[in-house]
């Protein structure tokens, strides 16, 4: 099984794609860029881009995850909802299943919401109905890592000492629902993946 990861910091902290490919036995590669949108994985001018034209026709991919900016889904809606549907549509057209990494909410009374002036409810809401739109419109699977880090025990636990970046346990958390979330994928469908 290949994976390719596309996304930001969220995805290399703690080297997620290594902790997947563990966890799934997949081979897993990524293009990151610490605070990169979706968007810019299809910029001609952007070097994010130039990448991902390297690397999306070198393999043939079984799944794509795609994760957006912290704040991209609710700052950028237009340009997250468009980059998400063109993301999927080339992933369906290599015969790869799209699946969106919903990402978290910054910490509860942490440095980057309380600098930000946002609500931590209202955040998770808006980042939460955002994803599943993308997901439902794109008939794409969602790992619903955001929803885990609300609805966690101890929540505090999940965070990098900043208030928005995953801390180790964070990241086995998110490694963890987006194998889950491939492998009953492979599981209903033979391990065909479609």
């Amino acid at each position: 099984m290949n994976i390719l990861m596309l996304g930001n910091s969220y995805t290399f902290f703690h080297d997620l794609p290594a902790r997947l490919a563990g966890l799934t036995g997949a081979h897993v590669e990524s293009n990151l860029r610490g605070g990169a949108c979706l968007w810019q994985q299809l910029d001609p001018g952007d070097d994010l881009c130039k990448k991902f034209e390297t690397i999306f026709p070198s393999v043939k991919w079984d799944y794509i995850v795609l994760q957006e900016h912290s704040r991209g889904t609710f700052e950028f809606p237009d340009k997250f909802f468009d980059s998400a549907k063109t993301l999927c549509d080339m992933a369906k057209s290599i015969g790869a299943v799209p699946v969106f990494y919903a990402t978290w909410a910054y910490q509860r009374g942490g440095k980057f919401i309380t600098q930000m002036g946002l609500d931590h409810d209202e955040m998770f809401r808006a980042i939460n109905v955002a994803y599943h739109k993308a997901a439902k419109d794109n008939s794409a699977l969602i790992a619903d890592v955001g929803k885990a880090f609300y609805t966690h025990p101890a929540p505090d636990s999940l965070f990098d000492p900043d208030g928005s970046h995953p801390s180790a346990k964070g990241t086995e958390i998110a490694a963890s629902i987006i194998a889950k979330v491939i492998g009953e994928n492979e599981a209903a469908n033979g391990g065909n993946g479609k």
